[in-house]
């Protein structure tokens, strides 16, 4: 997938020293009550919400809040990845990386450059640039990528061309495993680069990966279904199914021999159809007759391969997801904010993920509808073929990302990725602005503006309306004193009239609220009108809006012994 703009847009928007636009400052009843954007909400629809915290409580993976830059605002963002094209040809030794078609097949010092390296002659510097920047709070998660595909960039002398394929002067081969002695201050004329001198590097500088101050976690190189068309100077074959599970396999126990505990993700689809076929390998149609998708394939090579080695060499399924999603005949994607029609399909769009009643207009739900919702047919293939392993959505997007429709759109995202046992996420930017995404990530990770955050074990919560008000709960740590409710109006004109009905142990007392809509990002304060009753409380949420509620009661009562252990909670 070539994408020269994206690539451009990225560039923009790291060049403002990879920060966050400004960080936002800190209803009654009635059927036509005024929505923050001046006009007359129309009459409210009635939706119910039921929540029960007696429900076996899951946990939320703290590492969904991700993206894929260097973060200003830790608080928010958990954790982080150093992903995408530019990694594929990434020489650790002297800081080079390749555009590949993103931009002419530049040879460069792109990396070093928008991450500020302070020296960037010195061994993985981008690299290390990024961990000490990101690393200053502890039990945050770095996602690093290791090149794969064969080669990396041999200088930062501009534009490869065509005759410059490799192997060529313009490349340095890569090898995973190194058999002799590593050596920190490598060898810079020998023209092979080593991958598990990279990953050692690393581990003497920061410690092993499951035990540093920020963990860290290992892909195994970048969309590689797309190697074919994203670096056709340094792989210019299509992948085919065998040669990913074999390199697959090398790259990652050369790892696993060094940072023995180290999580390794892969394959890292850039989407669907890799997915189903590794985007048509030569070799997909043996595979084929016995396995449904590709996705069966690589879970049950990599199990195998595993097992012969007698180490995990699997740890995190790691996939990205860029909806198809249609409205009115636009993708959600490229298409700019859009029409209402294309605002309501962006809203709609995270449904895809997990709503079994759901039909996605797309291509993708029109041809290959037994697929979707993607997550429970990606646990299921798990199950299957490689119990144990994680899952990873490590790049996304829903577009609009600096209107209401794509914070909404977001904001139903992580309630989805909390709410269904995904362990990893990164949100990736498309767009230079991007306020209300991050305004959907503060409503989650610091919706007072000082530090406090939605709960880490999700309890059950049902909505009788799902296409119009998604909801989502969660508390602390098994203390259900205090309750957190996500809760979304997605309706462009209607407000919707909520009863809360809430089964808890506990008597709540009070309730406060913080909520973001259409007027602007900003996450504000709000009283909530009323008393709660017998755990029950009734409140009109304005047409696009985000609303948290914290519901707290002045008992505190633990509730570990009332559930299974907390170690049969944990998801794969």
């Amino acid at each position: 997938m070539n994408r020269l703009w994206l690539f451009l847009l990225f560039l923009v928007l790291l060049s403002l020293n990879s920060g966050i636009s400004s960080p936002p400052s800190q209803a009654d009843r009635q059927s036509l009550e005024p929505n923050s954007s001046g006009k007359a909400a129309q009459a409210g629809l009635t939706v119910t919400f039921q929540i029960d915290v007696n429900a076996e409580p899951k946990p939320i993976s703290l590492w969904i809040y991700g993206i894929n830059r260097l973060p200003e605002e830790p608080g928010i963002w958990a954790a982080a990845r150093m992903g995408g094209n530019r990694w594929t040809g990434y020489n650790w030794e002297n800081n080079a990386s390749n555009a590949g078609s993103d931009w002419y097949h530049s040879n460069d010092d792109f990396l070093c450059w928008i991450l500020s390296c302070e020296d960037g002659s010195q061994p993985a510097a981008a690299l290390k640039t990024f961990l000490d920047e990101f690393g200053q709070v502890e039990g945050q998660y770095a996602l690093l990528t290791l090149p794969m595909a064969g080669f990396v960039a041999a200088d930062k002398d501009g534009p490869v061309a065509e005759n410059q394929t490799a192997p060529s002067v313009r490349w340095e081969e890569i090898k995973y495993q190194k058999s002799s002695a590593f050596d920190y201050s490598p060898d810079l004329t020998d023209q092979v680069v080593y991958v598990d001198e990279l990953v050692a590097h690393l581990v003497q500088t920061y410690g092993q990966a499951a035990s540093a101050q920020v963990r860290r976690g290992y892909s195994l190189d970048n969309e590689p279904d797309l190697w074919k068309y994203t670096h056709s100077r340094l792989h210019p074959s299509q992948t085919t199914v065998a040669e990913l599970i074999d390199k697959s396999a090398a790259l990652a126990s050369a790892v696993k021999k060094v940072d023995p505990q180290a999580e390794i993700f892969a394959p890292v689809h850039y989407g669907f159809w890799g997915m189903k076929t590794l985007q048509d390998a030569p070799d997909w149609s043996p595979y084929s007759q016995t396995y449904d998708w590709f996705v069966d394939v690589y879970l049950d090579q990599m199990r195998r391969r595993s097992e012969q080695t007698g180490k995990r060499l699997l740890d995190v399924f790691d996939f990205h997801w860029y909806p198809e999603a249609q409205g009115c005949g636009q993708r959600i994607l490229w298409s700019g904010v859009g029409d209402e029609c294309l605002q309501r399909a962006r809203m709609q769009a995270p449904r895809a993920l997990w709503d079994e009643s759901f039909e996605e207009d797309s291509w993708i739900g029109e041809w290959f509808g037994d697929y979707l919702p993607i997550l429970p047919r990606l646990r299921t293939s798990i199950q299957t073929y490689y119990p144990g392993t994680k899952l990873a959505m490590t790049e996304f997007s829903y577009g609009a990302e600096n209107h209401i429709s794509g914070g909404i759109a977001i904001a139903d995202v992580l309630g989805v990725l909390g709410k269904y046992g995904v362990s990893y996420a990164y949100f990736y930017p498309l767009e230079q602005n991007f306020d209300y995404v991050t305004a959907a990530y503060r409503i989650y990770r610091n919706y007072d503006g000082q530090g406090s955050a939605f709960g880490n074990f999700g309890v059950r919560a049902e909505t009788s309306n799902v296409e119009v008000a998604p909801i989502y709960a969660a508390i602390h740590d098994l203390d259900v004193s205090r309750l957190h409710l996500i809760v979304i109006n997605r309706d462009l004109t209607q407000s919707v009239q909520g009863n809360f009905v809430i089964t808890s142990p506990v008597a709540y007392t009070q309730i406060k609220g913080w909520k973001f809509d259409q007027a602007d990002s900003q996450i504000r304060a709000f009283s909530v009108p009323g008393n709660i009753q017998d755990n029950q409380f009734d409140y009109t949420i304005p047409p696009l809006t985000v609303v948290h509620f914290v519901i707290e009661s002045q008992a505190q009562v633990p509730i570990y012994k009332l559930f299974l252990p907390l170690t049969q909670f944990d998801y794969p």
